[in-house]
């Protein structure tokens, strides 16, 4: 009798998730992530005993990007590297589609950072992915170079896309000489494309920060 009167209470609390407006949010909406891959990943920052960026961030992708591709389709958008010129480096990998853990962890496994950083035109690229309806999940370590305006941007997409921006170790464009043992942090431009679509912006610093933050934007509530 108790196993049955448990049984039931798990089942009413599963149904009660699956109705939750957050559950059908993050779980069932397609996302296009958007990976920084200008020559600033292959930086290791003030610290020249840490690793580059592009390092930890593949660890942090190959640690979350299977639990978050079993529950909801994913697309791929990389910048930077490729183009005739530092700022034509857009590659469209794919659209959402479902299972793409294996080919998300080895398109940024083997990517090799060069380029600049044209952000802007890399989100409406993903944008255009999700025929208006969607996540767009920017990951970047630095601010547009390519002379896009990330701001009117988020004006243009509409109220189909929210954009969520994961700025990975920030940096600005000075050393600060007063406090050289002190890291300079500041926030990416593109900040603005999270707060005019309801999205979030997440500042992270270390691998761990940088799984939470993928969780935050794209994991679903019934995971964690």
């Amino acid at each position: 009798m108790r196993h049955t009167a448990v049984m039931t209470y798990r089942a009413v609390f599963l149904a009660a998730l699956l109705a939750s407006p957050l559950a059908a949010q993050t779980c069932t909406e397609d996302a296009m992530i958007v990976f920084d891959g200008s020559g600033s990943m292959a930086e290791v920052g003030f610290n020249l005993f840490n690793e580059p960026r592009i390092f930890e961030a593949r660890r942090a992708v190959g640690s979350i990007i299977p639990e978050i591709a079993d529950v909801r389709r994913l697309g791929l958008v990389v910048y930077g590297p490729g183009g005739a010129d530092g700022c034509s480096g857009l590659d469209l990998r794919f659209g959402p589609v479902e299972n793409a853990a294996p080919r998300i962890i080895d398109a940024v496994d083997r990517l090799q950072p060069e380029g600049d950083t044209p952000l802007t035109e890399a989100v409406r690229l993903a944008a255009r992915a999700l025929n208006g309806a969607g996540a767009v999940v920017v990951i970047t370590d630095g601010k547009e170079t390519c002379g896009g305006q990330p701001c009117q941007l988020a004006t243009d997409l509409g109220r189909g896309v929210t954009v969520h921006v994961i700025g990975y170790k920030v940096r600005g464009d000075f050393f600060d000489w007063d406090t050289p043992g002190e890291t300079v942090t500041v926030e990416t431009v593109a900040r603005c494309l999270a707060d005019r679509t309801g999205g979030h912006y997440v500042s992270t610093e270390t691998v761990d920060e940088l799984v939470a933050a993928l969780r935050q934007t794209m994991g679903c509530g019934l995971m964690f």
